[in-house]
């Protein structure tokens, strides 16, 4: 299958458990709970992202018209030179409306240890290597086990306790990045002192400036 791809570039993970590691991002175009149009923000299910997956014009962005072109883009971004610890992160809008076994097989091929952001609402292939759901409020929940379930935080008609039962390794709490941002902080540190199943995260490269 062919693959949209909004951009692909080098930096730091900047969330979860996987923090300040060197990653490559591949940023799939499209979502299945947002149209990415402002116009459309108001009545989807998710009303607060923050990214643009629109298109195909970001950095490293394209048209990829197989897993073999894909995969090769993402290991040039990697740098040939820096053979070990290579590490992919698959995000977008929703990855999973793309991401698929043979583009997961091809990359296990080239060393890549493979992670995932994703709303949930898709089963994930077999190959992953690290699965981390972020739940939206009204979405079904498809995809209920994994290694890091990171909930932004607070979500109208969504409460934290609801997933706390589920096979996560890890339970995150991110505080909502908007005009309350600060007050949303402040819930989160309160939230998690009170039941501390969760830990804070926080998304580290707007902190120190990084994409």
């Amino acid at each position: 299958m062919s693959y949209a791809v909004k951009e692909i570039f080098l930096t730091l993970q900047g969330e979860g458990m996987h923090a300040g590691r060197t990653a490559v991002f591949c940023r799939f175009s499209g979502c299945n709970l947002w149209s990415g149009q402002e116009k459309d923000r108001a009545t989807s299910l998710c009303k607060f992202c923050d990214t643009d997956f629109v298109g195909t014009n970001g950095l490293g962005g394209g048209r990829f018209e197989n897993e073999q072109t894909l995969s090769e883009a993402i290991e040039l971004c990697w740098g040939k030179q820096k053979t070990r610890y290579r590490f992919v992160v698959f995000t977008g809008g929703e990855p999973l409306l793309q991401l698929d076994h043979a583009l997961i097989q091809c990359l296990k091929q080239k060393g890549f240890y493979i992670a995932l952001e994703t709303n949930g609402t898709f089963k994930v292939p077999e190959g992953v290597d690290w699965i981390c759901v972020s739940p939206k409020a009204g979405a079904k929940l498809i995809q209920r086990s994994g290694d890091e379930l990171k909930l932004v935080f607070p979500q109208q008609d969504l409460d934290p306790k609801d997933f706390t039962q589920l096979p996560f390794t890890y339970f995150r709490l991110q505080p909502k990045d908007n005009c309350y941002k600060q007050k949303n902080l402040q819930l989160a540190i309160a939230y998690c002192q009170h039941y501390p199943i969760w830990q804070l995260s926080l998304q580290t490269h707007k902190l120190i400036g990084i994409v």
